[in-house]
């Protein structure tokens, strides 16, 4: 069984996991998988730093220039950097082998079995991992 979340859906991956009321093994397992996706969050927001740093004018510090009174960055070419920026959020963390397996499975059935009501961009986001420990299934 594996997991497959793009960079730009972690955040809201780990808002509905994190939403759920669990207890024991079911809180356990859900907590390993929101504690991975948080490091992976973290890393990503540290490469989407580092775009910037790239694609931006830089300050006497060497840090990302903000423009229009600190509302936008000071992009030097703004098709290149969104290129660049939509290929990270794109990349996917890829959870699998025996040491996630039995985690994955249980995420699965409380998520499977979860008796919550979800409307707007959480039923959104609960249909986009379920359909991603579905596929990770094969």
């Amino acid at each position: 069984m594996k997991l497959a979340i793009e960079n730009g859906r972690l955040g809201q991956v780990i808002d509905l996991l994190f939403s759920l009321p669990l207890k024991g093994k079911k809180s356990r397992h859900r907590t390993r998988l929101q504690l991975a996706l948080e490091a992976r969050l973290k890393e990503v927001a540290e490469q989407e730093h580092q775009l910037r740093k790239e694609h931006c004018h830089l300050d006497e510090k060497g840090e990302p220039k903000l423009k229009d009174e600190g509302k936008r960055w000071d992009v030097k070419d703004i098709d290149a950097f969104i290129k660049d920026k939509t290929e990270l959020y794109e990349e996917e963390m890829v959870i699998e082998g025996a040491d996630n397996h039995g985690m994955l499975k249980t995420v699965k059935d409380v998520l499977d079995n979860c008796e919550m009501e979800w409307s707007g961009q959480e039923a959104v986001t609960y249909n986009y991992i379920c359909e991603q420990l579905e596929g990770g299934e094969k």
